[in-house]
């Protein structure tokens, strides 16, 4: 049976941040795709979502918490990080999701 999954208000924070984000820097470069770009990497990470849905248990051991996890979504050249918690045999709490680049969740 997949795992139901739950955003912190953190977590969807973070998910608001890195859209305005990459909408800003497409913006800044005059690029005319910025809504799509910043789209395409809510995608990305919803897609990645799906995976903790099925097999949370792949996903690395966070160095912060031995109760936490870390999933890692790819996107362009780098990606994001996703921190969750596997409440009980039915629910996956995601807590925070950054940038690959970033050195820490916030």
């Amino acid at each position: 049976m997949p795992f139901q999954l739950r955003l912190t208000r953190e977590a969807e924070e973070d998910l608001e941040q890195l859209f305005d984000f990459i909408v800003q820097r497409e913006l800044d470069r005059n690029k005319s795709s910025d809504l799509q770009m910043a789209q395409a990497a809510l995608d990305a990470i919803e897609k990645g979502f799906e995976t903790l849905k099925l097999a949370p248990f792949t996903c690395r051991k966070s160095a912060q918490n031995p109760f936490l996890r870390e999933l890692i979504i790819s996107f362009g050249h780098s990606g994001y990080v996703a921190l969750f918690e596997i409440e009980n045999e039915n629910m996956v709490t995601i807590a925070a999701v950054r940038h690959q680049n970033e050195d820490d969740y916030h």
